[in-house]
């Protein structure tokens, strides 16, 4: 069997290490790129400095430990003993609020707050607005109909003061998204499981809280099997591009064929055999058994629009976002305060150009050399697209404005890099769910068509490595059971 996919992201690389691991359905494995390098956002640059190094990351800087396909790759690429979590000393996190940094309250649950007291002695809420966010115990459960915007659910629940400066900056920092379009049935469902099981957000965060302690205590004598500084959020000790180098090399182990600096131009399935041609846009044509798209969802679109237009309609309704990262580094005398957290984001109400600021050398104290500060600003979110001029000379003033304006950084760093991903984040808005819906229907008309990334069931790493191995499964179903069949009249 002959598998193209298309995409040499994490979810594409995925994809083509778990069909090269299928037993007894040999697959000829080739992938496609258009970029001239492999990994899509996860992008590591280490740069050498005197008799040490900064390891800057271009994308994501860690995947989270509640969803486990991405520790699970990790053990079968060897990585296990070289994930490390974020600093245990340190984990301060801060929300800006009229240009003064405000520490997360302690004592949050699933983003929602379980302990009265940091609560009321923070500055990021009014105390009638704090008195708002007390009336969910008191709140009925809303019936059940249908889904609602991560905004209006926060609203209705908490109040808007308590959305607007203490959710919405947090779920921004995730999805660079308007809480006020995204779906919370495709963000953030749990949140309307709290309110239906527990009968509100508190209580339910509450009870979730009191189950994981005791789930804790129980498991205890499992903690030698984990990975050594677990934690929620892990990475390669050298940054994510660790990964993407480990996959690679086992795919060329593989014997995958691996084609960087490859576009293509259109997917045309072949009547007559049951195939597929995928056209390369410097000529050539591929025949292929099996097809999965791991490329963005409108890329993904455009290929298919001349035989599944409605399929190719859906996938290029899902919104992205282009976004931004900025890093830069410093002498830590040049600091005019410590950075004693991971760093910060910012609500939109404060209409500042950036979005967050990461303390990478906090975060992770490994990553800069002793003495030196590193700080990653975050540029980018729907809505304020527009306000932005996307060179890089000004995405470096950007961040400067920003460094100055929180932090009273004025000194010119030792060093910068920016990263610029054009469309790179789906927005899960409105409707996102019966969108998904539509689109596995029309997906079950083309049994050799898969689709992987993130655009359609969860953004993060192990979301994306998740889809890749789904897809391969999709299209082997059909395979199975048609040997499954031959195997019984045998």
């Amino acid at each position: 069997m002959k598998l193209t996919i298309i995409g040499g992201g994490i979810a594409g690389l995925a994809a083509a290490y778990y069909a090269s691991k299928l037993e007894n359905f040999p697959v000829e494995i080739t992938i496609l790129e258009q970029a001239d390098y492999w990994g899509g956002k996860l992008v590591t640059d280490r740069v050498p400095y005197e008799d040490s190094q900064f390891i800057i990351e271009g994308g994501p800087d860690t995947f989270v430990v509640t969803k486990p396909w991405g520790v699970r790759l990790c053990k079968e690429l060897g990585l296990s003993q070289r994930l490390r979590g974020t600093n245990p000393e340190t984990k301060k996190t801060y929300i800006l609020k009229n240009n003064t940094l405000h520490e997360l309250p302690g004592g949050l649950t699933m983003m929602i707050p379980t302990e009265f007291g940091p609560m009321l002695r923070s500055g990021l809420l009014s105390w009638p607005a704090k008195a708002r966010m007390g009336m969910d115990f008191f709140l009925p459960a809303a019936v059940d109909n249908g889904d609602e915007t991560m905004g209006d659910f926060v609203t209705r629940r908490l109040g808007r003061a308590a959305y607007e400066n203490l959710i919405e900056p947090l779920m921004s920092g995730i999805y660079a998204g308007d809480g006020d379009k995204l779906s919370l049935q495709s963000t953030l469902p749990y949140l309307r499981d709290l309110e239906l099981k527990y009968g509100g957000l508190v209580k339910g965060a509450l009870a979730v809280r009191k189950e994981r302690v005791n789930k804790t205590r129980s498991q205890r004598a499992d903690q030698q099997s984990k990975p050594k500084s677990s934690g929620i959020f892990l990475t390669p000790l050298t940054g994510l591009g660790e990964i993407v180098e480990r996959l690679t090399e086992k795919l060329v182990d593989a014997n995958v064929d691996m084609r960087l600096n490859t576009r293509v131009s259109r997917l045309q399935p072949d009547a007559t055999t049951g195939s597929w041609n995928v056209e390369l846009e410097k000529g050539e044509v591929l025949n292929s058994d099996a097809i999965i798209l791991a490329a963005p969802a409108f890329a993904s679109g455009e290929m298919i629009a001349s035989f599944a237009p409605d399929l190719a309609a859906e996938l290029s309704a899902i919104e992205y976002v282009s976004t931004a990262t900025v890093t830069l580094a410093f002498q830590e005398c040049d600091l005019l305060r410590p950075l004693d957290g991971y760093g910060y984001v910012i609500p939109r109400r404060e209409m500042r150009r950036a979005l967050a600021c990461t303390w990478t050398s906090t975060k992770f104290p490994h990553r800069a050399p002793d003495g030196l500060a590193l700080l990653r600003v975050f540029i980018g979110r729907a809505g304020q697209e527009g306000l932005i001029d996307w060179e890089d000379q000004s995405l470096l003033e950007i961040a400067y404005e920003e460094l100055e304006l929180t932090l009273g950084i004025t000194a010119r760093p030792l060093l910068s890099r920016v990263f610029k991903w054009e469309k790179a984040m789906p927005q899960y808005n409105l409707g996102h769910m019966e969108r998904l819906n539509r689109i596995t229907e029309a997906l079950d008309t083309f049994p050799g068509l898969g689709l992987a990334g993130n655009a359609y069931r969860g953004i993060g790493i192990p979301d994306c490595i998740n889809s890749g191995e789904a897809a391969v499964e999709k299209i082997m179903a059909p395979i199975r059971m048609s040997a499954e069949k031959e195997a019984l009249k045998g």
